[in-house]
C-alpha cells in the first residue's frame, strides 16, 4: 500500500527549493519507489501532472549523472522573445536612441529626455508591446548605456593656431636659453569671500562635514577676491597678487610689476628683456589698449623691453600657468571655505609640489576703476614694435627714450 502522507510531507519539504526540472525528477523518484500505481498516487498528492512524472521517469532512466544539463526547460521551451514575436522592435528602438537621429524634426522625442519610460511609451504608440524593463534590457543588449556630456570640442580654431604655438615655443625656448625671464600670466577665477562651499573633499571626523552657506550670494562687506598669477617658467615659482577690486589691465600690469620688484629683478639681474605669454582675452587681452599703455609704463620703470605673445583664441587652457600653478592652488584649498583674504593668502602661499613649486601671495589693496579710456594720442606714444608674424598677437614694447 502506498503511503501517500509520507510522499506529501517529503515533497512539500523540498519543493520550495526546487526548479521545474527538480520537482519533476523528485516526483518521478517517489513514483518509481512506490511501484505499481505510483504515478497516479504521486500526481494526486503533489499536483504534478502524470505526464510530467512520466517524462521525469524517462529522464531518470536515460540520463547518466555525468550528463546532467543545467537546462531547466527543453530546448525551445518557454515563451518566445519579444524581438522574435516583433521583428521591427529593435529597429524602431534604435531609431529613437540613435544619436544621428537627434536632429530629425519629425521625431517625437526631439526635445524630451529619453528615459526608459518615455522610450517605452513611444514604442507603444508605434504599436509595440514594450515595458520600460524590456527597453532597458534591449538597450543593454544593443550596447547602449547612460552617458553624460564630455568636453572635447573646442569650437572653430584659428587657422594659425598651431603656427602661433610653435612661434611662442621657439621664442620662449630662446629666451630661457639666454637666461632671460619668461613668465605666464592670467587671472584665476574670482572667489567669493565668506563661508561658502568650496569644491573637493578633505578628511574630517566622520559625520562632521564643514558647514557652509546654502546659497552663493555676494556678501558686500566681505567682497570677492581676484587672484592674478605670474608663473616663472625657469624657476618653477609663482607669484599671486590678490586683488580686492576690479580685474582690469592696470591691475594685471601692476601684478607683474610687483612680481618684478619682489622676485624677478633679484633672480634676473642681467635681464635685457621680459617675455610674457598671456591669453588673448580678459584684462591682458591682445586688443586691450590699457594693457599696452600700462606695459609701456612698466617698461619705462624697469628699463628693459617687454615682449608679449598671446595664445590663439579659445586655447586659454593651454596657458602654462593654468596647469603649473592654478591647478595646484585649487587642490590645496579644496573643501576649505575662503572666509577671508588672509585665509586665501595663506592657502595660496602654502601651495607646493614634489617638483619644487613655490608660491608667494600678497593682498593688493589698490582700487582699479573700470572703463578707463586710452586716447589715440596715448596709443601713438607707445613704443611698440609688432612682429612680422601676427603682430596683433606678438609685439615688443621697449622703454621710451628720455
Amino acid at each position: 500500500m502506498i503511503d501517500v502522507d509520507s510522499i506529501r510531507q517529503r515533497f512539500s519539504a523540498v519543493a520550495p527549493f526546487l526548479d521545474e526540472r527538480g520537482r519533476r525528477l523528485v516526483a518521478a523518484a517517489e513514483a518509481r519507489a512506490a511501484g505499481y500505481g505510483g504515478i497516479a498516487a504521486v500526481s494526486a498528492v503533489t499536483g504534478v501532472a502524470a505526464s510530467t512524472i512520466g517524462r521525469g521517469l524517462r529522464d531518470l532512466r536515460e540520463t547518466r549523472e555525468t550528463e546532467v544539463s543545467p537546462q531547466v526547460r527543453r530546448a525551445g521551451g518557454g515563451r518566445k522573445a519579444n524581438v522574435v514575436k516583433d521583428p521591427t522592435l529593435l529597429r524602431d528602438l534604435g531609431g529613437l536612441v540613435d544619436p544621428s537621429a537627434r536632429g530629425d524634426p519629425q521625431s517625437s522625442l526631439r526635445w524630451t529626455c529619453k528615459s526608459l519610460r518615455r522610450l517605452a511609451d513611444e514604442l507603444q504608440t508605434q504599436g509595440h508591446q514594450a515595458s520600460h524593463t524590456l527597453v532597458g534590457e534591449l538597450l543593454d543588449g544593443m550596447g547602449f548605456s547612460l552617458q553624460g556630456n564630455r568636453k572635447t570640442q573646442e569650437g572653430g580654431s584659428h587657422p594659425d593656431r598651431d603656427a602661433q604655438f610653435q612661434y611662442i615655443d621657439a621664442a620662449a625656448s630662446a629666451a630661457l636659453a639666454d637666461n632671460e625671464p619668461v613668465i605666464s600670466v592670467d587671472t584665476k577665477k574670482k572667489e567669493l569671500i565668506g563661508n561658502f562651499k568650496n569644491g573637493g573633499r578633505e578628511y574630517r571626523p566622520a559625520g562632521d562635514p564643514e558647514k557652509v552657506r546654502v546659497h552663493d550670494f555676494l556678501i558686500k562687506e566681505l567682497g570677492r577676491a581676484a587672484p592674478y598669477g605670474v608663473y616663472d617658467l625657469a624657476a618653477n615659482a609663482g607669484w599671486v597678487n590678490l586683488g580686492i577690486d576690479h580685474d582690469t589691465a592696470a591691475f594685471a600690469v601692476h601684478s607683474i610689476r610687483r612680481w618684478w620688484r619682489d622676485m624677478g629683478c633679484a633672480r634676473y639681474p642681467d635681464a635685457t628683456r621680459l617675455l610674457i605669454t598671456a591669453d588673448g582675452g580678459g584684462s591682458n587681452g591682445s586688443r586691450v589698449r590699457l594693457w599696452k599703455r600700462e606695459l609701456q609704463a612698466l617698461a619705462n620703470e624697469i628699463g628693459i623691453a617687454i615682449t608679449v605673445h598671446h595664445l590663439p583664441p579659445g586655447t586659454s587652457k593651454w596657458n602654462k600657468i593654468e596647469h603649473r600653478l592654478f591647478s595646484f592652488i585649487s587642490q590645496n584649498w579644496r573643501a576649505k571655505p575662503l572666509v577671508s583674504y588672509r585665509v586665501i593668502v595663506d592657502l595660496i602661499a602654502a601651495t607646493t609640489t614634489k617638483t619644487g613649486l613655490t608660491v608667494r601671495c600678497e593682498i593688493d589693496e589698490n582700487l582699479y576703476p573700470k572703463g578707463v579710456k586710452v586716447s589715440d594720442a596715448e596709443m601713438a606714444a607707445i613704443n611698440i614694435a609688432r612682429h612680422e608674424f601676427h603682430g596683433d598677437w606678438n609685439y615688443t614694447i621697449a622703454p621710451n627714450s628720455s
